[in-house]
């Protein structure tokens, strides 16, 4: 199998940029040209003695920004365990590097525009959860990997590597193109990755669980909901539970995405914003984009919707289950499942219900499974596609549980289990199972709604917990301030880092300068004076209890009539997004 280069020193100078390899026999240096971008492979007798060097970890890529070109540099990374003898690694720092020497060739405008550019790629950089490794492909599934032809095998890894899964796709372009440079190019992936030593009856296997955030309709939690024109779901997250015992490996995949037709719920300053079905928009087409997409890599689908099937998610239950209907495809079955009407007054144990009423299709999908001798002795045929509103913390509950069901059988076929033996029953493991789970919740939560998950209590301890509802409340509140009043900013970054957005290299304003309409600054002020005057109002009595009552109520009235005014007017106070595309936008 072709891989890329593990280790590396930059060296640099003021013309050029050397990137050495100095994996074991390598001489290969990719030399990159300051002035004209220009990427060329060389040997280390190039590299000019008087250059700086310094270790580096890997290559991000590189993107324009309003200064110029910037290489991205992996600085630190931390080793998260071996998949079948390949390293596996965290990027947990990097460096953002400008080609140009010098800012003097901008504006005051331009210098500020391209700071806030940069501090847009650091946004999308410091979010936890970017993976690599240099001799193995991350990016697809075992199942996916024991499928492909031989002359697959013999790619690089960019050229193999599973495009929804690439977060640095866009910044790894110039490399793309040129095929003798892919030994320097790592494709990175963003989600979680957890490999633990397990023990059970006396016998070590390797559990791993492995979520791949899509990159295609990726951003934060009101701003991209529902699909694209070209059938991408929101926050698509894909799933796979391994096990390694004896030389043997099984695997068993699922998913997660938003409702896969045209719908938004966009923040408007009101706790839970009403959420809007296009009226305008053929739904059909997505849709049928989606599913074929999903029928032809993962084969037959099981929809399990977890919204409520009252109040304003029920008309979004609704419409999905309309559409599967008229579909009228046999690849394709739909169970809808009030999670929070079921488990209403803490009965988590009815959750039971959905994994008793889909068990027959998990036991008909199966799972993915090689003997020790390598041979295919079973494979996954289907997958669950669960959803919530955001698809993560009702839907990563209802994952654990059938993970579960499938670790059992695995477990017990490669005889690390007992006949009549229970996972339940394995303390040890069990604690391990149940806070990976939760910590893959808290991932795809924070890379997604900006803050840890919910209902982690009942993943961690099979239970739910009065101290868990008081961290759902924090997490709830911070959800919350962020959704209105930094969400703009998140999913500006996120589509500057994916290229949906690119930096316009004329000299032209950026749309970071779009006007406030005169609401956002005038009524907050108008608030807060009259909120003050209340207040004085009541401290500094008057003459008599009437003048004060008359005072307090005059103030306190033109502060609550201001709220109203912001609340009604709510979109125009909540931060924005000013580069997204206009589909996103509706």
């Amino acid at each position: 199998m072709a891989t890329a280069y593990e280790r590396f020193n930059l060296h640099t100078t003021p013309e050029k940029f050397f990137i050495e390899a100095c994996d074991d026999g390598a001489d290969a240096v990719l030399a990159i040209d300051r002035v004209s971008s220009e990427m060329t492979l060389t040997g280390k007798k190039d590299v000019p003695p008087s250059a700086v060097t310094r270790p580096i970890c890997g290559i991000m890529g590189t993107i324009h920004l309003v200064a110029g070109m910037y290489l991205i540099v992996i600085t630190k990374k931390r080793n998260v365990g071996s998949l079948l003898g390949h390293a596996v690694w965290k990027a947990v720092d990097f460096d953002i590097i400008s080609y140009q020497k010098t800012m003097l060739h901008l504006t005051e405008i331009q210098a500020q525009d391209n700071k806030t550019f940069l501090s847009m790629m650091n946004n999308v950089l410091t979010t936890d959860g970017f993976y690599f490794c240099t001799d193995y492909d991350l990016t697809h599934t075992l199942q996916r990997l024991a499928n492909t032809s031989p002359d697959f095998q013999e790619n690089s890894l960019l050229e193999r590597a599973d495009q929804r899964f690439v977060w640095n796709g866009n910044l790894l372009r110039d490399f793309s193109t040129q095929p003798e440079l892919h030994k320097f190019a790592i494709p990175v992936v963003h989600g979680f990755i957890v490999m633990k030593p397990c023990r059970i009856n006396g016998k070590i296997f390797e559990w791993i669980l492995i979520s791949r955030r899509s990159c295609f309709r990726a951003g934060v939690r009101y701003y991209v909901r529902g699909i694209d024109s070209e059938g991408h779901a929101a926050n698509f997250v894909e799933t796979e539970q391994i096990v390694l015992y004896n030389g043997g490996r099984a695997s068993f995949v699922q998913t997660r995405g938003s409702m896969p037709f045209f719908w938004s719920q966009r923040p408007n300053l009101k706790y839970k914003p009403k959420p809007l079905i296009s009226k305008t928009t053929n739904h059909l087409d997505g849709f049928q984009r989606h599913f074929d997409s999903q029928v032809l890599i993962y084969g037959k689908q099981t929809i399990l919707n977890l919204v409520n099937q009252k109040g304003s998610e029920k008309p979004l239950e609704q419409a999905f289950a309309k559409m599967v209907t008229g579909m009228e495809n046999n690849m394709i079955e739909y169970i809808a499942f009030d999670f929070h009407k079921e488990c209403s007054k803490m009965r988590w144990d009815r959750l039971q219900i959905l994994v008793n009423k889909v068990s027959d299709a998990q036991d008909d999908y199966s799972y993915f499974m090689l003997d020790s001798e390598g041979k295919v002795v079973a494979q996954q045929k289907g997958t669950f596609r669960s959803n919530c509103m955001d698809c993560l913390d009702r839907t990563n509950v209802i994952q654990s549980l059938l993970a579960r069901r499938s670790l059992q059988s695995q477990l017990q076929r490669m005889g690390v289990l007992h006949v009549g033996q229970k996972i339940e029953e394995q303390a040890d493991f069990e604690k391990i199972y149940k806070n990976a789970w939760a910590d893959n919740a808290n991932a795809c939560a924070n890379q997604y709604a900006g803050t840890g998950a919910l209902k982690t209590d009942f993943t961690r301890t099979g239970k739910r917990t009065q101290w868990g509802l008081v961290m759902d409340g924090w997490n709830s509140m911070i959800r919350y301030y962020k959704n209105n009043f930094s969400d703009g900013f998140r999913q500006d970054s996120i589509d500057l880092f994916l290229g949906n957005y690119s930096v316009d290299e004329s000299d032209g304003p950026t749309p970071l300068h779009a006007q406030k309409d005169w609401k956002f600054l005038t009524l907050p002020i108008v608030m807060v004076i009259a909120f003050s005057m209340c207040i004085i109002s009541f401290l500094l009595a008057g003459d008599t209890f009437t003048e004060t009552l008359a005072y307090v109520l005059f103030w306190g009235t033109a502060c609550a009539v201001t709220a109203a005014v912001i609340v009604f007017n709510g979109r125009d106070f909540v931060d924005a997004p000013k580069l997204v595309q206009k589909e996103k936008m509706d």
